[in-house]
């Protein structure tokens, strides 16, 4: 079983560096998915789905991360998520 890991970003440089910190913090568990909204519809959708307010925001097993909700992306609590841990 993998963990399911939603990146939401705008395609900039500042979620792109975000992006690569995640993809590096993951396991071989964590099955990334990265969805620009600026370029997919769907992926808009989905992101409003989720409340999200900021980018880049992560989304890991249906659940917005908590340092997405409000502010940028925690690696700590990502991990406290499931972030590069065997399910």
């Amino acid at each position: 079983m993998k963990r399911k890991i939603e990146i939401f970003t705008a395609g900039c440089p500042v979620c792109e560096k975000q992006v690569k910190q995640i993809k590096e913090a993951a396991c071989p568990n964590c099955e990334i998915e990265v969805l620009n909204i600026n370029e997919d519809k769907e992926a808009l959708k989905r992101s409003e789905s989720y409340a999200i307010k900021s980018l880049p925001s992560v989304v890991i097993d249906g659940v917005l991360a908590r340092c997405c909700s409000n502010s940028g992306i925690d690696i700590q609590i990502l991990k406290s998520m499931g972030l590069g841990m065997k399910i």
